[in-house]
């Protein structure tokens, strides 16, 4: 019950309307949940062990779901994966934590190898590294010619945010927040272009 009720105030600044619907369903309050005492946690109950070993499983889900978002993996796709090294720790942490790691990554099996084959796209995290084979998963070529396309209209953005941003009449003349916002969608597009440059070297890895 303690549990539970420390879940609903910390997801309550986030989601008010159903977090205070379940706090006064499960049981009676002498209080709404708006006005309960934000909670303060003594370091007892800091677990630094736990908390990096799910910081491991966070990383690794992230590094996984960034490959399959950039080589334009299906999304429904399970796929394998390999692993050539795995220390004690981060053995730990896979072995209690699998299940979790292949649903939200979509990976279906993993296979221990000596060294990764030609085809798989590597990943590092603390203690491991792991391969997706995906040269018989997605199509290469037709990949490649995706990214170089959108890669050629991407130039053609960056090019006119910056050339305006590069105006002095621009930066001086127009509204401030119309300057900012250019600025802030040049950060986006520039981001944008260093996932496709990491998605085109990974594609190179495929052979």
């Amino acid at each position: 019950g303690w549990v539970l009720d420390q879940c609903l105030i910390l997801l309550h600044p986030i989601m008010p309307f159903i977090t205070e619907e379940l706090w006064g369903t499960l049981a009676p309050r002498e209080k709404m949940l708006v006005h309960t005492d934000w909670p303060s946690y003594g370091r007892e109950l800091v677990d630094p062990d736990a908390d990096s070993e799910m910081n491991w499983v966070i990383g690794l889900i992230e590094e996984i779901r960034s490959v399959r978002a950039q080589m334009h993996v299906p999304a429904g796709a399970k796929i394998p994966m390999l692993v050539s090294a795995l220390d004690g720790p981060a053995k730990a942490a896979w072995d209690r934590n699998q299940e979790l790691i292949k649903k939200l990554a979509r990976i279906e099996t993993l296979t221990q190898v000596d060294s990764f084959p030609k085809g798989c796209v590597t990943l590092a995290v603390a203690g491991a590294n792991f391969g997706l084979p995906l040269a018989d998963i997605i199509d290469i070529d037709e990949e490649k010619a995706r990214l170089e396309k959108v890669m050629g209209k991407l130039a053609k953005e960056l090019g006119g945010l910056r050339g305006r941003l590069k105006n002095p009449k621009f930066v001086e003349s127009a509204p401030a927040e119309v300057v900012e916002e250019t600025r802030q969608n040049l950060a986006l597009r520039e981001d944008e272009e260093a996932q496709i440059r990491a998605a085109m070297v990974r594609l190179d890895e495929l052979g």
